[in-house]
Parts: C-alpha cells; sequence; structure tokens
C-alpha cells in the first residue's frame, strides 16, 4: 500500500530553504561563468577538416627544394630555402603583422577553384634586381614606397617561376594549374579574401650570405582546399610513375661503361701430373677443337667464332651466340 503521509510544517520549510539556497549558488556560478563567455560562429573555427596539415607540410618542403632553381640565376648562388609549419589565422590578423608595402601577386587555382597569394618583402626584391643585373650580393637597407619597372619586370619572373615549381611540387597529391591573376603592393586594397575569413600561412625562410634572412609567404584561403580535405589529411603518395629521362640516361650511360674484361678459349687439354713434369721445350701438346673459339665474358661463355685475321692483327670473327 503507497503511504500518503503529508510533510510537516517544519519538512516543508527546510525544503524550500534548501531550494533557495541552491538557486542563489546556480546564479552565483552562472554569473562567474559569463565573465568567461565569448561569441562563437560555428563553422568558423573548423580546422579538422585538415587533419595535421601532413600533405601541405611535405608540399612546402618539395616546393622550398624546388624554388632554389628559380633564385639561383639571381643570387648566383645557391641558397638555402627553408618551409615552416602552415598556419591559420584571419586574413586581417595576416594583414597586420606585415608591412603596408609589400609584392603581393595572386594566382588562380584552376582545379579549386580558388585562389592563392605569393606575398615577398620588397628588400629581398631589391636585394634580388641588385644581384640579378650584376651588383653586388648585399642587404638594402633603403625604404622602397614603389617599385621600379626593373623589379616589376623581376617580380613577374619569379611569380612565374615560383607558380611552375609549386605545381611540381604539388604533382604528387594532385595536379594544379597556376595563372597569375593581377599584383598589388597595398594588403589593405588586395580583394583576395574577407578580413575575417581564415587563411593557411605557410612562410619559407632563404638564408643568404653576410646578411639577414629573407621571408616569403604562399597563402591559401581555407574555403579553397576544404574539398581536398580528404587529401591533405593523408600521406602523399602518388599515383603517377614519373619518367624522369635525363636520370634513365645518365644511368644507362653509366652501365654501359662499365669495363668488362674479354678471353678467348681455344681448347681445354688435360694432361697427367707425370706427363707436366716431364714436358719439354719443343714437345707438341694434342688439342682438341671444338665448333670454334669460345668467348667469355668475365668468365661466362657468351659467344662461339673462328681465329682470323685484321688488319695484320689476330682476330676472332664470332658465328654464334650462346644460350644462357
Amino acid at each position: 500500500m503507497v503511504s500518503s503521509r503529508k510533510l510537516s510544517s517544519d519538512e516543508v520549510d527546510a525544503l524550500i530553504e534548501g531550494l533557495q539556497t541552491d538557486g542563489e549558488s546556480a546564479t552565483s556560478s552562472d554569473v562567474s561563468a559569463s565573465a568567461n563567455v565569448r561569441p562563437f560562429k560555428f563553422g568558423s573555427d573548423d580546422l579538422t577538416l585538415l587533419g595535421d596539415y601532413y600533405a601541405l607540410r611535405m608540399i612546402n618542403e618539395r616546393f622550398a627544394r624546388f624554388s632554389r632553381a628559380v633564385f639561383l640565376p639571381m643570387l648566383r648562388i645557391q641558397p638555402r630555402i627553408s618551409s615552416f609549419p602552415p598556419e591559420v589565422k584571419t586574413f586581417d590578423e595576416y594583414t597586420s603583422g606585415i608591412e603596408s608595402f609589400m609584392s603581393l601577386t595572386a594566382s588562380r587555382l584552376e582545379e579549386l577553384r580558388g585562389n592563392m597569394m605569393t606575398v615577398m618583402d620588397p628588400t629581398f626584391i631589391s636585394i634580388l634586381t641588385n644581384s640579378f643585373y650584376g651588383g653586388q650580393l648585399g642587404p638594402d637597407k633603403s625604404k622602397k614606397t614603389e617599385f621600379t619597372s626593373t623589379e616589376d619586370r623581376l617580380i613577374e619572373i619569379i611569380s612565374e617561376g615560383l607558380n611552375r615549381m609549386l605545381e611540381s611540387a604539388w604533382k604528387d597529391l594532385m595536379p594544379i594549374n597556376l595563372s597569375v591573376q593581377g599584383r598589388e603592393v597595398n594588403p589593405q586594397f588586395v580583394s583576395f579574401v574577407d578580413g575575417s575569413e581564415l587563411v593557411i600561412i605557410c612562410s619559407f625562410v632563404v638564408q643568404l650570405p653576410g646578411m639577414d634572412a629573407a621571408n616569403f609567404d604562399l597563402i591559401y584561403p581555407l574555403q579553397t582546399l576544404k574539398p581536398i580535405a580528404s587529401l591533405l589529411r593523408s600521406k602523399v603518395q602518388s599515383d603517377v610513375v614519373e619518367d624522369d629521362v635525363s636520370w634513365r640516361e645518365r644511368l644507362e650511360r653509366a652501365v654501359l661503361e662499365i669495363p668488362l674484361k674479354i678471353s678467348a678459349r681455344l681448347s681445354e687439354p688435360v694432361v697427367s701430373m707425370s706427363k707436366l713434369i716431364n714436358v719439354k721445350p719443343g714437345e707438341v701438346i694434342p688439342i682438341q677443337i671444338g665448333e670454334g673459339v669460345e668467348v667469355r665474358v668475365e668468365g661466362k661463355p657468351i659467344f662461339l667464332g673462328e681465329m682470323g685475321e685484321v688488319s695484320g692483327q689476330s682476330a676472332i670473327n664470332l658465328n654464334k651466340r650462346l644460350s644462357s
């Protein structure tokens, strides 16, 4: 049977007092928690789509090696170029950390239907220009506010060269085609992405002798790389077998230039030890000649031939190739 006992007045007062105490503590905890509340926009910080950027790091390392060929003719030395791990920031955060006068080249990524941007310091451009046209490789401390026509032409050469190297670096992950869309010198006027949008910054450092290291960046909008997030999470593996003709030709020449010892065996007679001990000069040892002279390469029989003479020298005419 269910008990129908009612609460006493003391029990009701105790229950009400407990509820009031819990409400006050909950209110105080809500107030303290509200001090740590910050606004959040769903989907804006979803960086897990790209994982740990493993594939992008591998692409950057490969691009750093390839890009040496772009700067070598200008610096006239073999530069050492290293890549930093990719960073994710809003575009406003990135532009706030660079100078107001930079070389900014936007390129179109056709396969991803998006853009990327190459950012270079004007001091580095001046160093490259001076060295490319015969000047001494040294620091340029002058403050620039605009590029000369010569520097503009050099920026064009560098941009095209870096785009080609970047296409080669991406080839193992997926083929891409880059085309220059435009250039700007002020980050505030770049029509690249909205300032609040996230971008992936891939930074590279160029170490030069006798001066401070130079830097340049590659900027990808996060939205551009999201369609290939699964590829960027995987290890870089190429499904395309590369045909390196120059390497194959060098290997073939190296193999064909290996020296081999050739010997010719006319016969192989067998004599007893007693007869060999008693043999004297002038005696004749009979031999049996088979089908012809056996030509050996490194001790292995390869051909059968017959003795002959060419230009007064003994020679062997090869008649038959022996099966191996």
